[in-house]
């Protein structure tokens, strides 16, 4: 292999041309001829035993030539963007320009690489902490999350239900008469008054009884993510198989306890305050933080590949997806239920992913300009952390995670850090 050409055509953005010999191109196709000969029938041959030439002859030349490029090419790009010394913010575009049995392969590699930022003021930054003082409002409020937890579901049959209440119902919906995909549910549990339907769905529920079958009238909004669905009308066929009201506990000192480590309600207020209060702190401490980082993103200069934007949306949006896949929901049907689609979803992410893109490039600048070391032991120390939060074997971990991109995690760490000790908290 070797690089004919390398070109900066825009800022970040970087062309190779490579030349692959005829030598290793031909070492290529043996490769894979060797690899499918068994697969391949010849007329007049055993399955698996005819030679190259025939298989050539009867197939064509260049039978095997999809595989060996594939197999050939990935690790000649890789070894080019090496020795140009390229740091990639994502997988490189390849063209293969030619092939040829006596001249070898051309190929054409575009690179986006990682760009350099600039950060001016990183020292020195201002912010002003406010801490919110605790109240009893806030005190009750926590205590009633406690008696939430203490809560008795209890099957209701002597009333309709109601806001509040959990119903078990059929639902199948129709447009035009017509019935439409993911309008249709069995015993599905909702929660009326959760607002987690379309407008005026859970209010024609409320005043049912268990075994009532009937229709409620509904509109879809104007903006609904399925289009055939935005602002039509729809009817839906509901069964209420059962519903189930909440029952909270008494908030006296047998109920504090029953469930907690304190034998009466004023002590059990006076933890919640005190604890109320430690997460104001860090509440606080977390909106200095926030403050600080906006200043250094509002300092970087520089030219950002749009990609990288990209491609951090699309991490948080699988991110996003394995959490709702925890609770047994699906990203497309979470999307239908909530009235939204893929490019909304993206949008709403943007901002935010440009953020953390800019900041930690400010950051990892930062490391380069202090010249922030982390040592090898404490690359180590943090595998161990690691495999012993997700119960993984630890060289399972290292090989998710490579040693270099977890020292400079580390390093970037320190470096937020820094940021913040350095700073000026009013």
């Amino acid at each position: 292999m070797s690089v004919k050409s390398n070109k900066e055509v825009e800022t970040n953005k970087h062309e190779l041309e490579i030349e692959i010999s005829a030598e290793a191109f031909e070492a290529a196709v043996e490769k894979a001829y060797q690899m499918k000969k068994k697969n391949i029938s010849v007329p007049g041959f055993r399955k698996g035993k005819a030679t190259r030439k025939i298989i050539e002859k009867e197939y064509g030349e260049g039978v095997f030539y999809e595989d060996a490029v594939n197999a050939l090419v990935p690790g000649e790009v890789d070894t080019a963007v090496a020795e140009a010394g390229f740091e990639l913010v994502t997988r490189p575009d390849v063209e293969v320009v030619s092939v040829d049995k006596e001249k070898g392969l051309e190929i054409k590699v575009t690179c986006i690489t990682k760009p350099e930022v600039k950060i001016e003021k990183y020292k020195g930054l201002e912010a002003t902490k406010t801490v919110k003082a605790v109240t009893d409002e806030d005190i009750d409020k926590d205590i009633e999350n406690l008696r939430q937890k203490g809560m008795r579901i209890i099957d209701v049959d002597n009333r309709p239900c109601q806001n509040g209440d959990d119903v078990v119902i059929d639902f199948d919906g129709y447009k035009d008469g017509v019935p439409f995909e993911g309008g249709k549910a069995e015993k599905f549990t909702l929660s009326l008054g959760s607002g987690q339907f379309i407008p005026g769905f859970e209010e024609q529920v409320c005043g049912h009884s268990v075994g009532d079958e009937f229709d409620i009238n509904v509109t879809f909004p104007e903006d609904y993510g399925a289009e055939e669905l935005a602002g039509k009308d729809a009817v839906f066929k509901i069964k209420l198989h059962e519903i189930k009201a909440k029952e909270l506990p008494e908030l006296d000192d047998d109920f504090v306890k029953d469930t907690t480590e304190f034998d009466t309600v004023e002590q059990l207020k006076e933890d919640v305050k005190k604890k109320l209060e430690e997460a104001e702190e860090k509440k606080a401490d977390s909106e200095v933080e926030g403050t600080l980082f906006d200043q250094i993103i509002d300092n970087v200069e520089g030219e950002i590949p749009e990609v990288m934007y990209d491609n951090r949306v699309e991490e948080m949006i699988q991110d996003m997806s394995q959490r709702l896949a925890q609770q047994g929901i699906s990203l497309d049907m979470y999307l239908q239920y909530t009235g939204s689609d893929m490019d909304t979803l993206k949008k709403t992410y943007r901002e935010q992913a440009e953020k953390q893109v800019k900041l930690r490039l400010a950051l990892e600048q930062v490391v380069k300009a202090e010249n922030i070391e982390v040592p090898d032991d404490d690359v180590e120390e943090e595998f161990k952390k690691m495999a012993d939060n997700y119960k993984m074997d630890i060289e399972q971990v290292k090989s998710y995670v490579t040693a270099d991109a977890l020292k400079m995690d580390l390093a970037v760490a320190k470096a937020a850090d820094l940021v913040k000790d350095s700073a000026k908290i009013k």
